[in-house]
Parts: structure tokens; C-alpha cells; sequence
């Protein structure tokens, strides 16, 4: 995948930054990542604040574009030395893991930094189960469904215990959003990954 170096001209919010290479002005969507939004007070902010002290106007990187989203944004990994920003922004507590769209990206890494946070109690995990989710929120924003225990993709048992199993969940990543919401009894080895059977 392409890799080319640049400096950073803006921050847009915590998984947005453009930069500028010559002449050329470009924005990048962090891949495999995804922040709270700038609404989600007071974490958006933060994360945004926190991308901000990470990359002064000016840092020089390195972009290693995946992809570009239907904004025509780059959607890549940002490189600061021998640093991964969109690694550090999980790592931190400053962003998500964003399950649907980790292809390319070394799912194993993000899965451990995210689950390190998450027992760390850090930023976006300083509350039980996390705060919602970027994607549930801009969903809810959008008039859909406001319920991210059991929206799309799973059903509870039917006996009113508002628990999940392995073989009603219908795809791997629906799971691992169950066990960020707390639904932490799906991991049942404990290596931060709900229900392997359904890879």
C-alpha cells in the first residue's frame, strides 16, 4: 500500500486531520478507527484536543492510504516517526476500534491496545461498558434505532435476562460491540474477544 510523507495543516476531530504535501491539501479519515464526535461532550473534545497536542500544525508524517471513503477523503493509518497515530488513538482511550472496517489493518494489535484501555478505564472507557459508540450515536443523530445493546445483527435470549449466545449473534463484530457494551461473559477464555467461533 502506497506510503508517502507529509505535514499536517488541521485537525478536524479526533479521527480527521488534513494535511499538505506541496501544494496539495488532503483529508485523511484514520482508518480502522473511529472517535467520538465533536457532540459527544465532553469526550470528542478531548479526543480531538488530544490529536491536536499530538500533531502540531506542521508534524511531518507518513500516510499509508487503504482507501477512499464516499467523501473522497484518504482513509489511512497516520505514521509520526516510528509511531502509529491511529494505534495511539486506541491505546489512549481516544477512539474505538472501528470492527466494520479493521480490514487492512492489524486487527490483533488494535484488538490488544483496545483492550488494555478498556481495563486501563481510559477516556471513551472511563465509564462501565464505555460510552456509546461513534457509529451508534451518529445513527441515533440520523432518527434510527437509539438502542446499541441489541440493535441490527443480534437478539437477546427471549427469557428477559437481556443476555446474548455465541450462535444468535449473526457476525463476529456484532459480538465484539456486545462485549464493549459490557457484555463481557461472550469472552469466555478472557482475551478481550467475544465468540472466536464466529470468524
Amino acid at each position: 500500500m502506497p506510503v508517502h510523507a507529509a505535514s499536517v495543516l488541521s485537525i478536524g476531530d479526533g479521527d480527521t486531520i488534513t494535511i499538505t504535501n506541496g501544494a496539495q491539501k488532503t483529508r485523511v479519515r484514520l482508518a480502522c478507527i473511529d472517535a467520538p464526535e465533536t457532540s459527544q461532550t465532553p469526550y470528542g473534545m478531548e479526543s480531538r484536543q488530544a490529536l491536536q497536542r499530538f500533531l502540531p500544525i506542521g508534524t511531518e508524517v507518513n500516510v499509508r492510504s487503504k482507501a477512499t471513503d464516499r467523501y473522497g477523503r484518504t482513509v489511512g493509518e497516520i505514521l509520526k516517526g516510528s509511531t502509529n497515530i491511529n494505534q495511539q488513538r486506541v491505546a489512549s482511550g481516544n477512539a474505538f476500534v472501528y470492527w466494520q472496517y479493521i480490514s487492512g489493518c492489524d486487527r490483533q494489535t488494535y484488538s490488544r491496545l483496545e483492550n488494555d484501555a478498556r481495563l486501563r478505564k481510559l477516556g471513551v472507557w472511563s465509564v462501565p461498558g464505555g460510552i456509546q459508540r461513534p457509529w451508534d450515536y451518529r445513527r441515533s443523530r440520523r432518527g434510527g434505532s437509539t438502542s446499541s445493546s441489541s440493535g441490527g445483527g443480534a437478539s437477546s435470549t427471549g427469557s428477559g435476562s437481556g443476555k446474548f449466545h455465541c450462535g444468535e449473534i449473526r457476525s463476529w463484530s456484532k459480538a465484539q460491540d456486545l462485549l464493549k457494551q459490557g457484555h463481557n461473559y461472550l469472552d469466555r477464555d478472557g482475551d478481550g474477544e467475544a465468540c472466536e467461533s464466529l470468524k
